[in-house]
């Protein structure tokens, strides 16, 4: 372009940096966050508050990009909710007691032996500063909440409230104290709730074939006399187990009535198997020359017969065959080995028939002396269960073992330590749910859940629970507030607890356990007897769940990860259902209206995030562009130190927000380079947005290609609104980015060009500049921020603009009064509109092609239609159908030039009816300030331009 002219053009001039300054990075997060939480707090209605409950993260360690995530879609929502002008709460919280963190503060320890006031006293320190830290990092992500109001499950007032649960829980009956099988961690020492499992795929038992010799008496018995004759040696019940270190524990063995079982010879013996399972087993076995009789019977025929455990020595009781409906034909021997003290089903099966519970081992998985009562030392010095403790017990039973292999299948894990977990009773603290069930799930009826598969996989978990064990052996924990008479029985009643919370008011929990344990103050005075407090601690999900009770009726919503299902969610649903009795604002109901899960974070190649595979990425990593490629600098730059594309917490946020989180979300260079554009292109267009608007455009006249621009922008946010506030913000995203690309960058900025720098600079960029900042604002705030820190002079004086992260998503982006045509028949001809631009841009790019043109300036176009109503849709733009397709003049229906040099021709199709766009050479000069051909002479100015420099 001419020197001559460029000071007569209106080129955009904006104070935009390229990437955002870090220097201001906590300036803008004050204002888009802190302040902006502040400030709804009174400029939203209180009787309309959107109430977001935060899940607790837990408090001991540092954060990676799943809290992130966690984070930024409660923040998204959030401020959703505020640009729909609805008030939004928003206080969050801390998960602070458990075994991690007790570990933790026992590692950081000198000594080896703490006590349990120094445990929580050390455990206590190490999450008030996880928690400060944690903090930090969250509100660096642009969070915005009511962070002076955090709320700790350490907290007094917290733990208060949760012995107000359970003393509730207590009144209604729905707590007792039992010995029986519950999930025990051997590594960890403590007892563990479904939730805390994780389960290995890949686990590797000793699985065996064990015989149990039938007591003599069975030759008496009628139905056995054939069988009697052809046995002269002993008769034995066949179990195969994957657990062998339970034996020690039988009580019983157990078959299904109607299932058939044979007689397998062993030389003079035999033993009973299912018949279904007499090859797989001989299979098994090929150095033995087994032979199968021709006598079977039914389980029900079997259950007259005794036997004994050879672990139980000389002085064994005979124990008996019963019946049990989970005794398969198609695993093992279809007999079963039942160890009720080591088992959820063998306890159901042998409690209604007295049998006894026994579990000898002892907390860290190693036998007791009851094992092996003939000879205790030599299971009590033998390895734990879970370090070779199988081994031994088939060593001593010596022959009485057929088969032993190795067997690989799914196992818990205590998902903690990352060891096995076993079976075993103890006498602990349950809550009753079998008794609240189908209330929990006619709660649940009334629950949104996003997405909806998750409503099946909470109802999985509640019917398949009948009870929760809500008792730790740990120091760090709120108390169970029990006490135990001096034969060591349990003694809790709605009164003892209220007692004990008069004192903990007075106190705090730590002096359950600094206090003396005779110490009389815990005792309510008309109790006369002596009494103990205990020292078991709540099961944390029992903390977390009772978060819901500082509010005062339902949230609106709770969101966390996929794993909650079994864990928050059900806690806290149960715990709501079980503590509730109808009073006003506490109804028995759920305490969220709807629950939102989010997936999993994973690497760029599909692996789930762990510490373990050290993939794992922080936030912060991803807020200072360290994860991709450093930026390519030249010269002197080149030599110093790599300097990265750190373009702050909106990176990070809209990862977030792009992706799927309903499934689990990738990660990585590939995905974080995706982000890194979408962002870039953001701030170039909200350059050129900030740098071309001008007040006197409000006053110009709308063409047609505004018309088309608001209609596109209109039905843009009208399609990204319907998806945020249906929380799916990835399809906004993607709504939004197809509108950047295709409508706003590549078109109307395009046509609009030519009118902005060389004509009255009039145009739609304010509305656009509206609605685009609407729609980021709940993804980019930061972004947000800043580019209305640039906006143009007039712009911030004009007192009547409202802060975009301030502003309602519904206001008008436009004033009406500006708009005389009717944008409803505009957008019925945008479609038609549209294909006759792609057929132009076709025989523009063959033309670039085959080098006949650059600039699509230096074509111009010849409509061919036939069609009536097209002819006369176009009608209604002719004059302006040159500016709409980006070239220098429109005819329609005229000839071609037989003379033309050239000619690119491209067909469309408009009311079903095809045409034909042709393009040829400009039949006029170019005009030297805009470029179009439209000049009466090569070197003069087009009367559009002649009238701008030389205005009369």
């Amino acid at each position: 372009m001419s020197k001559t002219w460029k000071s007569t053009l209106r080129l955009p001039k904006s104070t935009l940096p390229p990437r955002p300054l870090p220097q201001l990075r906590e300036q803008y997060i004050r204002r888009s966050a802190d302040e902006l939480y502040e400030w709804q707090k009174t400029n939203r209605p209180a009787d309309d508050t959107f109430i977001l409950h935060d899940g607790p993260p837990y408090a001991n360690g540092g954060l990676h990009v799943g809290h992130a995530l966690n984070k930024i879609l409660k923040d998204t929502i959030l401020r959703v909710k505020l640009q729909q002008g609805r008030r939004v709460e928003y206080i969050p919280g801390w998960d602070c007691h458990g075994l991690p963190i007790e570990l933790k503060a026992l590692e950081n320890s000198n000594s080896k032996q703490l006590t349990p006031i120094e445990i929580r006293k050390s455990a206590r320190n190490l999450a008030s500063n996880t928690v400060l830290k944690q903090m930090k990092s969250f509100r660096s992500y642009g969070v915005m909440g009511d962070w002076e109001r955090r709320w700790t499950t350490m907290d007094t007032a917290f733990e208060v409230r949760q012995l107000r649960l359970f003393q509730k829980m207590v009144k209604k009956g729905l707590i007792d104290r039992r010995y029986k099988p519950v999930y025990w961690s051997p590594s960890s020492k403590t007892a563990l709730a479904e939730a805390e499992l994780e389960y290995n795929e890949n686990h590797i038992s000793t699985s065996a074939w064990v015989r149990m010799p039938i007591a003599d008496s069975w030759r008496e018995l009628p139905q056995f006399k054939e069988v009697g004759q052809q046995l002269p040696g002993r008769l034995y019940a066949l179990v195969w187990t994957t657990t062998p270190w339970t034996l020690p524990a039988n009580q019983a063995v157990a078959v299904h009535g109607d299932l058939e079982y044979a007689v397998v010879q062993d030389g003079n013996a035999g033993f009973l198997i299912a018949t279904s399972r007499v090859d797989e087993f001989i299979s098994k076995v090929p150095a033995k020359e087994f032979q199968v009789t021709a006598h079977t019977f039914r389980g029900d025929q079997l259950r007259v017969l005794e036997y004994t455990n050879p672990l139980q020595g000389k002085s064994a009781k005979l124990q008996p065959v019963i019946h049990a409906d989970f005794v398969s034909a198609d695993s093992g021997s279809g007999l079963v080995h039942l160890a009720p003290g080591h088992g959820f089903d063998d306890y159901e099966v042998c409690r209604p028939l007295g049998l006894p519970v026994t579990a000898p081992i002892d907390d860290e998985g190693r036998f007791t002396s009851d094992a092996l009562p003939d000879d205790p030392q030599q299971l009590t010095s033998a390895p734990s269960i879970n370090a070779g403790g199988s081994r031994v017990i088939l060593d001593i039973l010596g022959q009485d073992v057929l088969l032993a292999e190795k067997y690989k299948h799914k196992y818990p894990y205590d998902w903690r330590s990352k060891q096995p977990v076993v079976v075993r009773a103890t006498e602990q603290w349950f809550a009753d749910v079998a008794s609240i069930k189908d209330e929990v799930l006619e709660a649940m009826t009334r629950v949104t859940f996003t997405p909806e598969s998750g409503r099946k996989r909470l109802e999985s978990f509640v019917k398949g629970r009948s009870e929760w064990c809500i008792s730790r052996q740990r120091a760090w924990g709120v108390p169970i507030p029990a006490l135990y008479d001096q034969n060591g029985k349990a003694l809790v009643t709605e009164e003892t607890v209220e007692h004990i919370i008069s004192v903990i008011q007075e106190r705090g929990t730590s002096a359950w356990w600094s206090d003396a344990w005779d110490d009389p103050a815990w005792i309510p005075p008309n109790m006369q007897r002596k009494f103990r407090r205990g020292t078991d601690t709540m099961d944390v999900w029992f903390d977390s769940g009772s978060s819901w009770t500082m509010m005062s009726g339902q949230a609106d919503v709770y969101l966390e990860g996929s794993d909650q299902h079994r864990g928050w969610f059900q806690s806290s649903l149960l715990t709501r259902v079980a503590g509730t009795d109808g009073a006003v604002g506490f109804t028995k109901s759920a305490p969220f209206k709807q629950l939102i899960t989010h997936g999993f974070t994973l690497d760029q190649d599909g692996n789930k995030m762990s510490k373990s595979l050290g993939n794992v990425m922080e936030p912060q990593q991803v807020m200072d562009g360290t994860l991709l490629p450093p930026l390519k600098r030249r010269g002197k730059a080149a030599d110093g130190q790599p300097a990265y594309d750190a373009l702050g917490p909106d990176a990070l946020r809209l990862w977030a927000a792009g992706n799927d989180y309903t499934k689990d979300i990738v990660i990585g260079v590939p995905v974080l380079q995706a982000v890194h554009t979408a962002l870039l292109k953001y701030r170039t267009i909200f350059k050129m947005l900030l740098g071309s608007m001008h007040e006197t455009a409000r006053e110009a006249p709308l063409t047609a290609t505004d018309y088309i621009a608001i209609a596109q922008l209109q039905d843009t946010m009208k399609e990204v609104g319907d998806a945020y506030d249906k929380h799916e913000f990835h399809r906004g995203f993607n709504e939004l980015n197809r509108w950047v690309n295709n409508d706003l960058s590549a078109y109307y900025l395009e046509t609009l060009k030519d009118r902005l720098y060389c004509g009255d600079g009039g145009g739609v960029l304010e509305p656009i500049f509206t609605g685009f900042l609407r729609m980021l604002s709940p993804m980019t705030p930061l972004l947000i921020e800043e580019i209305w820190d640039h906006r143009p002079d007039w712009m911030k004086h004009d007192l009547r603009l409202i802060h975009p992260l301030r502003q309602l998503y519904s206001d008008p982006i436009i004033d009406p009064d500006r708009l005389t045509r009717d944008l409803g028949e505009v957008r019925k001809d945008i479609p038609g509109l549209m294909a006759i631009y792609d057929a132009v841009k076709l025989g523009l790019e063959d033309a670039r092609r085959d080098k006949m043109l650059g600039s699509s300036l230096q074509g111009s176009v010849v409509l061919t239609i036939s069609d009536p109503k097209t002819r006369d849709m176009l009608g209604h733009y002719f004059g302006e159908l040159e500016t709409m397709f980006i070239v220098s003049s429109v005819e329609l229906n005229g000839p071609i030039p037989a003379d033309a040099p050239w000619a690119y021709s491209h067909e469309f199709e408009v009311n079903a009816t095809k045409g034909t766009a042709t393009i040829v050479q400009p039949k006029q000069a170019r005009c030297p300030r805009c470029w179009r051909y439209v000049a009466p002479a090569e070197g003069e100015l087009c009367p559009r331009c002649a009238d701008v420099v030389n205005p009369m």
